[in-house]
């Protein structure tokens, strides 16, 4: 499975934003200068991540952006879906009832085995995000990390 760039980017921000201290935001002229990313189109995921419900944003010059709920009740599969969508990344053609190498119809009422395991191993992959939220993300952090990040943010103003 290959997830684009922007899939990364928002799950480092949305985890950098988890380290804010309550009530704080980042803008995403920040967050784009701390990971070097492009600013406009770092900005269109952070809305996609608003419009999920994940991030909040607060407008203004001194507005930005925030967690819109406690970390521990996002999950990393709502991040990437707000940004991804939650369509399986397999699509079956039904190429076994194609070409020389047809398979007679009375063999291919059920569903393929090929498309039932690419089902079952996206759905193991979806549990699996869905079983991490970004509480346990930070949790895993060095102790130190939460402060250097909000630091480091906070000298890119």
């Amino acid at each position: 499975m290959k997830l684009p760039a922007s899939t990364e980017w928002v799950l480092h921000c949305a985890t950098t934003l988890a380290q804010l201290e309550p009530g704080d935001t980042a803008s995403t002229a920040q967050l784009s200068l701390y990971f070097d990313l492009p600013a406009p189109y770092l900005a269109k995921q952070l809305k996609a991540l608003v419009r999920s419900g994940v991030l909040s944003a607060t407008p203004g010059p001194r507005g930005g952006f925030r967690l819109a709920r406690p970390a521990r009740e996002i999950d990393l599969l709502q991040i990437v879906e707000a940004v991804d969508g939650a369509s399986s990344p397999y699509l079956c053609a039904e190429i076994r009832q194609r070409g020389a190498g047809a398979l007679p119809p009375e063999e291919c009422r059920d569903t393929c085995v090929l498309a039932r395991k690419m089902a079952e191993a996206h759905q193991a992959w979806r549990r699996s995000l869905a079983g991490s939220s970004l509480a346990d993300i930070l949790a895993t952090l060095p102790p130190g990390a939460p402060a250097r990040t909000r630091a480091r943010l906070a000298a890119v103003r």
